[in-house]
């Protein structure tokens, strides 16, 4: 089990002092007890009061669990934000300055950059507010305030029901907690649901909406390394930029004005100058994205062994032509620098969950772990949870086919083959009218049309075409046959990739505009008589008419047995502690600085430098180059006040257990204080998705003093470092 009792660990640790000769001191005990039991977990802050808060400072923190959420005080929660719904940023000034990602930025960045002024190559700075740059669509979201609604989502809801009704009732339940929880009227709420569906917990927010590009540093800093470096360790990163939040004159939320202001926040972070040192406590806060630390052996197994395989090997072949085009024209690289990064991402992801999963042994612990369940399920005579694992494996055997299938179509026509994409928003514009008539279909219309400027601004049919055919090809050999279309057996693609982009009108903006132009009904006469439109209906078909309901009715199923599963575990092992898995909601994961050791022989430290930049630096390559600028600072060893023993800290990790979402998270150090941005993990730990495993799983956080020496000696732009505020906490 992930959290092994206290009195294992004590024997594991006295065993530890006779092997390794450790010291007796106090410190070291703890350092030793808390490696083992307390590192992982994402952790509801509004619960934190009790085992967590003691969990804390054993690893050193020194602020209680009303220092990070206070619903009637300032805390660290009201300098937490939701960036953009995917991302996670910080205010770290009283102005509302963020702090985020680079990559969390990128598409805003890219944006607003051309061949003339090239942000991403370049980098961006505002020195006076008036420069800040607007962002049409770009929201960022508080929590102002946790609830648990459990008792009145599940008001009504009976065993006897089946779980079709159940979760009709639980919805009708949510909608109605919705509107009549009480907020301002300039507040929004949402409620989420947690452990498999057994909790639900509603969230009152601000979204705000009006939000400012202030600075962003050159691509060779920010994305330093890109794909090659992507998940690795050492890392050599300044993945950062840096927004601001305007609000109304009331400092409530308010669409784009320049009558807008800087947000005056609750709260905002301090921002330490003393770094890190081994065993330093380290507080991740922010909004992780998904996590399934509770699926069961025969899950993990199909993913591993099945579907991740499926979908890395459609993400290779769009990846591989898309490099090829974007290395040969600057224009290209442009227009695909952001599809390339999001493509690659978890592209690489699945290549190290996979490794990590293997190596841990994961799937043979979890069929440990559900062989000792079975045994005191037996044992106790729990009926009703003794045919729970049976269930899961017929369940995930029936699910297989239906399951990649559906990979594959997501993965192709979703979101890799950009002509397909085109076509599935056309085919939904068909959908509504069918369904609305000509007052959905003027809805839906205007939509798409604005979603095709930008999609179109940034494609390249020269690109599109052989992803098209590389990944249809594919997707033809690789899917089940139950649900393969008639139009994608025996094929010849190269004649059906040249038919359909010589005769397509969706090869183009002004193209696809002339095809949605006129009455409801001309349209879709005239669509239905496109090529890549003909084409793509066929698998969008099978998708909704095949695929998606078995999916569907199958998910259901599993879902409820997973529900009636985490129940169970809670049950059967009722002094084990077990976190909620990640929903994008916020949270909050502790643990300490760490450095670890990826295989035999080998050991990574916790702190990379400015040297390993330049030990890495080709010049001319996209992803190593290094500005002639950050030589020169290097050179001259010009850090400032934010370099350390003569050398420039650029990334550390830790033992947080982070994943997709957590990009941007702020690490807080044992007073609250900035110390660094979290924006990635180690390979070897991408697994923790589905099992943390504190000896190799490592978060890595770009250090505070990297991020202020660039703003300040690299951009000059010292009118941002002015509004923070610097402290030296470890010299109370």
């Amino acid at each position: 089990m992930k959290y092994i009792k206290i009195y294992l660990l004590l024997t594991l640790f006295i065993i530890s002092c006779k092997t390794k000769q450790v010291t007796n001191e106090v410190d070291n005990i703890q350092q030793v007890v808390d490696t083992r039991s307390i590192q992982g977990g994402m952790w509801i802050p509004s619960l934190l009061e009790g085992v967590n808060e003691q969990e804390m400072t054993a690893l050193g923190s020194k602020m209680t669990a009303a220092d990070i959420y206070d619903v009637n005080n300032s805390s660290l929660k009201d300098a937490i934000v939701h960036f953009n719904g995917g991302c996670t940023s910080e205010i770290i000034s009283p102005k509302g300055l963020l702090l985020t990602n680079h990559h969390c930025g990128y598409g805003a960045i890219q944006s607003h950059s051309s061949v003339e002024h090239d942000y991403l190559e370049n980098g961006f700075w505002a020195m006076n507010m008036d420069e800040e740059l607007p962002n049409p669509g770009m929201v960022v979201t508080f929590i102002k305030r946790i609830d648990d609604v459990t008792t009145q989502v599940f008001e009504g809801v009976t065993d006897e029901m089946n779980e079709a009704e159940k979760q009709s009732l639980i919805d009708q339940n949510i909608n109605k907690v919705t509107k009549t929880i009480q907020k301002e009227a300039w507040q929004e709420a949402n409620v989420k649901s947690f452990y498999g569906g057994n909790q639900y917990i509603a969230f009152v927010t601000e979204v705000f909406k009006d939000i400012r590009l202030v600075g962003a540093p050159p691509s060779s800093i920010g994305k330093f390394g890109a794909d090659t470096d992507n998940w690795m360790w050492p890392r050599h990163t300044g993945d950062f930029s840096m927004f601001r939040i305007y609000a109304d004159a009331n400092n409530r939320p308010a669409e784009y004005s320049k009558e807008n202001v800087p947000y005056a926040p609750v709260h905002y972070l301090p921002v330490s100058l003393d770094g890190v040192e081994e065993g330093d406590f380290t507080l991740v806060f922010g909004f992780p994205g998904r996590t399934n630390e509770y699926l069961p052996a025969v899950a993990v197994e199909q993913i591993v062994e099945v579907l991740n395989p499926a979908k890395i090997k459609v993400r290779d072949n769009a990846l591989k032509i898309m490099d090829s085009y974007m290395r040969k024209d600057p224009s290209i690289k442009i227009k695909y620098a952001s599809k390339y990064a999001s493509t690659a991402n978890y592209w690489k992801k699945w290549i190290g969950e996979n490794q990590g999963i293997q190596k841990s042994n994961a799937i043979q612990k979890k069929r440990n772990l559900e062989n000792e369940f079975s045994k005191i399920v037996n044992e106790k005579d729990l009926v009703a949870y003794q045919p729970l694992l049976a269930e899961f494996e017929n369940l995930y055997k029936e699910i297989q086919d239906v399951s990649l299938a559906r990979d594959y179509w997501v993965e192709v026509v979703y979101r890799n083959v950009e002509l397909l994409g085109v076509t599935f928003a056309a085919y939904q514009l068909e959908q509504a009218y069918l369904r609305g008539g000509d007052a959905a279909f003027e809805r839906v219309r205007t939509g798409i049309l604005n979603e095709f400027k930008g999609i179109y601004k940034d494609y390249s049919v020269e690109v599109d075409k052989p992803v098209f055919e590389s990944l249809v090809s594919l997707y033809a050999k690789e899917c089940p046959i139950t649900y393969l279309p008639q139009n994608m057996q025996n094929v010849d693609f190269t004649a059906l990739t040249n038919n359909v982009y010589e005769t397509s009108k969706f090869t183009s903006f002004e193209g696809a505009e002339e095809l949605l132009s006129g009455t409801a009904a001309e349209v879709i006469k005239k669509i239905n008589e496109d090529s890549a439109f003909v084409f793509g209906k066929e698998l969008n078909n099978m998708f909704y008419q095949a695929i998606e309901p078995k999916f569907q009715d199958l998910n259901l199923q599993i879902v409820a047995v997973q529900k009636e599963y985490m129940k169970a575990l809670m049950e059967v092992f009722p002094n084990e502690r077990f976190f909620p898995d990640a929903n994008s909601t916020l949270r909050v994961t502790y643990g300490q600085v760490r450095g670890y050791e990826p295989k035999d022989g080998m050991r990574y430290e916790n702190t990379t430098y400015l040297e390993g930049v330049l030990e890495k630096y080709v010049p001319g390559d996209y992803e190593f180059d290094v500005s002639q600028k950050l030589i020169d600072l290097f050179n001259s060893k010009d850090f400032g006040p934010y370099g350390e023993n003569g050398k420039m800290p650029v990334n550390f990790i830790g033992t947080n257990h982070t994943t997709g979402g957590n990009s941007g998270s702020p690490a807080i150090d044992a007073y609250g204080n900035l110390i660094g941005l979290n924006f990635d993990r180690v390979w070897e730990g991408t697994m923790s998705d589905m099992n943390y495993d504190p000896d190799i799983c490592r978060n890595i956080m770009v250090d505070i003093r990297y991020v202020l020496f660039i703003i300040d000696k690299y951009a000059g732009a010292k009118n941002l470092i002015e509004e923070m505020t610097l402290v030296n906490p470890k010299s109370k």
